[in-house]
């Protein structure tokens, strides 16, 4: 077993620099890390292949049973992360938030599908923690951020068939009944069906139509008395991936639910809400990078074709280059929106810079993740293609981060509203940007030349998408992936120039050698000292622990 005395090479550093709460986790990241890459990689396994998750609908005596069944497997691990503090050390001790940010960026190396309940159960946790009633939040909180094992899982019950992204659509209606609300409709895609406490949105008798109508609700999965709250499961969904995860239409039949937050702030605690577990999908996208680089590079180093190993091969490096960087420009980008949360939480001014960059974030990992899990599966050949390997099922799971959340023309319009005058996201943008230019050296002159005209070029950009509605519509995407590459290109800079400072000038080549991902020299004009200092990094690449099995256990 490969063994390691940090939770992440790359990133490890960069976090405490900005974060030095951070240091007093590094053990148990690093413990998690372990645990991850070997029991929890196992089981993933395992359970895709041979025990996904089931609806019982009746139980022996034909009354109505409506759970959801999971293998004791997934059903232990999913408790014991929550044991391990993933979701309760931030609200029981000093821990900033970013802990269980960093712990989601562990565990979707190994599982997504056990990466989203818990985002989840984050999710309710900090809905309840910080938007919720004194009254709700006594009564409930403690449930989802307990650490003895008995952790009401959370869920967030929004998509309806007919609305997927326009949440304003929703039809789901709240009726008042003894002092709490009466819920009825149909919720299309609800991930952890089988959760303990789920957050809801739906319209109160007589609200308006639109976003402003709608009320967030507290639904539990049992009432006080202990018998089932009333609605139906009535099936799992059958998924490209993500076969873990019990993900389910869930029919409303009168379901009793308490008032978190009533028109016209329910959606709007519903967003913030979406904005705690967008982190998450930057942070959990990130990691399936990390994955694959690490599969990658460890399959490139032991792989012999044609009298050689794979890594010897110019094509190979520049491809294993490639998602070197681009995973830390997405990594680098994910943990900005990390740290952007607990700021915001300590002042809200600072919410529209954790919105703006949750957006760019949450595009490019996404889009990087798929692309570094297929091109780690073609590396690998046929062998990666089949479920002996771990790849194929990161390449399956890792499709679903592009859709959670909002899908990328969602995370454009967001960026789009963020940039007009009234939340002066450009501006947040230019000052994040300018301070790196600031901090850059003269011996880093040709970054900072580079970053320079990136920054001119996104302002006149802006410009000119923003300058009429039909511009805005049709370029609002490109806009989206433009200000996601630079910003990523800018905080490779600012740790390029953290560790020349240091000693080190080898990330100031791999940012240079992102740069050249951006705006692709000619044929033959790449900077050979970029190639040959990043693949030194490859040789320093963390190899997964994982054992790969995906055999049933014998016991």
């Amino acid at each position: 077993m490969h063994e390691t005395s940090t939770f992440d090479a790359f990133l490890e550093p960069l976090l405490i620099s900005r974060e030095p709460r951070l240091s007093t986790y590094m053990r148990e990241l690093v413990k998690f890390r372990r645990w991850v890459l070997t029991d929890v990689d196992a089981q993933a396994n395992y359970t895709d292949r041979y025990a996904p998750p089931a609806l019982e609908t009746y139980d022996r005596s034909g009354s109505v049973a409506n759970r959801v069944v999971v293998n004791p497997r997934y059903d232990a691990q999913h408790q014991e992360v929550y044991r391990r503090g993933a979701i309760g050390l931030p609200y029981t001790g000093a821990a900033p938030h970013l802990l269980s940010f960093a712990m989601g960026f562990l565990l979707s190396q190994a599982d997504i599908s056990l990466h989203c309940p818990v985002t989840l159960t984050g999710t309710v946790a900090y809905v309840l923690g910080y938007h919720a009633s004194k009254d709700l939040r006594d009564k409930y909180l403690h449930e989802v951020i307990r650490m003895d094992g008995r952790t009401a899982t959370g869920g967030t019950w929004v998509t309806e068939q007919h609305g997927g992204s326009d949440v304003g659509a929703t039809t789901t209606m709240a009726v008042p009944r003894a002092g709490r609300f009466a819920l009825h409709g149909l919720k299309w895609f609800t991930s952890n069906a089988n959760s303990g406490l789920a957050i809801a949105t739906a319209r109160p008798q007589g609200a308006e139509p639109g976003s402003a109508g709608l009320g967030l609700y507290l639904v539990p999965s049992h009432l006080e008395d202990g018998t089932p709250n009333c609605y139906v499961i009535r099936r799992l969904k059958d998924k490209f991936g993500t076969r873990g995860l019990p993900t389910g239409e869930i029919e409303l039949l009168g379901t009793e639910a308490a008032e978190i937050a009533g028109p016209p702030h329910g959606f709007r605690f519903m967003m913030a809400a979406l904005e705690y577990s967008r982190v998450h999908n930057a942070v959990g996208a990130a990691g399936v990078q990390r994955r694959a680089l690490s599969e990658a590079v460890e399959w490139a180093k032991s792989r012999r074709a044609f009298g050689h190993t794979l890594i010897e091969y110019l094509m190979v490096q520049d491809e294993l280059l490639r998602i070197r960087v681009r995973f830390e420009a997405g990594a680098l980008l994910a943990f900005e929106a990390a740290l952007a949360f607990d700021t915001a939480i300590e002042d809200p001014k600072n919410s529209t810079w954790l919105r703006l960059v949750t957006a760019l974030a949450k595009y490019l990992t996404a889009e990087d993740a798929i692309r570094a899990a297929r091109v780690t599966l073609e590396l690998t050949g046929s062998n990666g293609y089949t479920s002996n390997y771990p790849i194929a099922r990161i390449y399956r799971d890792a499709q679903v981060l592009t859709v959670w959340e909002g899908p990328a023309n969602i995370q454009a319009l967001e960026l789009l509203r963020l940039l007009a005058p009234k939340y002066a996201g450009q501006v947040a943008y230019e000052r994040r940007v300018r301070s790196i230019l600031e901090c850059l050296p003269a011996t880093m002159s040709a970054l900072r030349r580079a970053l320079d005209l990136r920054l001119q070029e996104d302002v006149a950009t802006i410009a000119f998408v923003t300058a009429n509605e039909s511009r805005s519509q049709r370029y609002a995407r490109k806009l989206l992936e433009r200000l996601s590459h630079s910003l990523g290109f800018a905080f490779l800079c600012e740790a390029a120039a953290e560790a020349y400072a240091n000693g080190d000038d080898r990330r100031l080549l791999t940012a240079t050698r992102y740069y050249e991902e951006l705006e692709e020299p000619k044929l033959g004009a790449h900077d050979e000292r970029v190639h040959r200092a990043a693949l030194e990094l490859l040789e320093d690449e963390q190899i997964p622990e994982a054992s790969h099995s995906t055999a049933p256990a014998s016991s």
